[in-house]
C-alpha cells in the first residue's frame, strides 16, 4: 500500500466547492421557503455567472409556491383523516378475519397431518412387531434346524455301525455257509 493511501486526509466539506446547478437549486428552495429571509449578494451574483458560462447546458430551478390554505382545509383534512382511519380499521378488520381464517386452515392441516403421523406410526409399529415375530421364528427354525443337522449326523453315524455290523455277521455267514456248499470229497 502506498503511504499516501495510508495517511487519509480528514474530510473537509467546507473546502470543497458545490455543483453550480445545486447551489442554485438550494438557493432558490431556502428563498421560496423563507422569503423573509434575505439572501447574501454573492449567491445570486455567482448564479448568473455560472449560468452565462453554460448558456446550452443551463439549467434554472423551478420554484413552485404552495396554494393560500383556505378555511376550509382544516376541516377537510379532518374529514379526510377520519375516513382514512376508517377505512385503515376496515382493512385491519378484513385482515384479522383472513388471519384467523388462516389459523384455522393452518390448525386443520395440523391436525390432518398429526393424524397421519400417528396412523404412519401404528402401521410402523405393527411392522416392527411383525419384524420381531419373523425374526424369532427364523430363530426357532434355525435352531431346529441345527437340532436336525445334529440328529442327522448322529443317525448316519449310528447308520454307518449297523452297516459295517451288518458287513460283519454276512461274512461270518458266508463263512459258517461255505463248508455247506463245497462239494465233499469222498
Amino acid at each position: 500500500m502506498s503511504e499516501a493511501a495510508r495517511h487519509q486526509a480528514p474530510y473537509e466539506p467546507a473546502s470543497r466547492p458545490q455543483p453550480g446547478p445545486l447551489r442554485d437549486w438550494l438557493a432558490a428552495m431556502k428563498a421560496a421557503t423563507n422569503p423573509a429571509e434575505t439572501q447574501p449578494a454573492a449567491a445570486p451574483a455567482q448564479a448568473e455567472e455560472v449560468r452565462s458560462t453554460d448558456q446550452g447546458k443551463a439549467w434554472t430551478p423551478r420554484v413552485v409556491t404552495p396554494a393560500p390554505v383556505a378555511a376550509d382545509a382544516a376541516e377537510a383534512d379532518v374529514s379526510d383523516l377520519m375516513a382514512e382511519n376508517i377505512m385503515l380499521k376496515a382493512k385491519l378488520k378484513v385482515e384479522s378475519d383472513r388471519y384467523d381464517a388462516l389459523q384455522g386452515v393452518i390448525a386443520r392441516e395440523l391436525r390432518n397431518l398429526r393424524a397421519h403421523v400417528e396412523a404412519e406410526m401404528r402401521e410402523f409399529e405393527e411392522v416392527r412387531m411383525e419384524r420381531d415375530r419373523l425374526t424369532a421364528a427364523q430363530g426357532a427354525f434355525e435352531r431346529e434346524v441345527r437340532d436336525l443337522q445334529a440328529k442327522m449326523a448322529a443317525d448316519a453315524v449310528q447308520l454307518t455301525e449297523m452297516r459295517s455290523e451288518r458287513d460283519l455277521w454276512a461274512a461270518r455267514a458266508e463263512a459258517l455257509a461255505q463248508p455247506i456248499f463245497q462239494k465233499r470229497s469222498a
